[in-house]
């Protein structure tokens, strides 16, 4: 299984998140399924970019859409935003670590020339 620490697999994530549209139906989808059709309502965009835009986000798994009828509702992976948050949060706390030993560095740095 992959895991969100593969670095392809981060890169796929972050590029495509880099785009605002992508990043807006995200935000979207954090509010509930939706069909691509109504993903495309606020945007000047053809449902057909839209669509585009779910295939990069399913294809990183940010997105899982589903059939259902004539339907395709599309929902926000949750788990998939789980596993980054819990990458982002290592990266977090090893920065504030490495920030908090530099501090402490300094401060014996300066308590020398004192």
């Amino acid at each position: 299984m992959t895991t969100a620490t593969d670095v392809d697999d981060l890169d796929a994530v972050f590029a495509a998140l880099s785009h605002r549209t992508r990043r807006a139906i995200v935000t979207r989808l954090a509010q509930g399924d939706a069909t691509v059709g109504e993903l495309a309502e606020p945007f000047d965009l053809t449902p057909q970019a839209i669509s585009h835009h779910v295939g990069i986000l399913r294809r990183c798994r940010l997105v899982l859409q589903r059939v259902d009828g004539q339907r395709r509702p599309c929902r926000l992976n949750t788990e998939r935003m789980l596993e980054l948050s819990g990458w982002i949060t290592e990266q977090q706390r090893e920065w504030e670590s490495r920030l908090d030993r530099l501090e402490e560095h300094l401060a014996s740095v300066r308590a020398k020339r004192a």
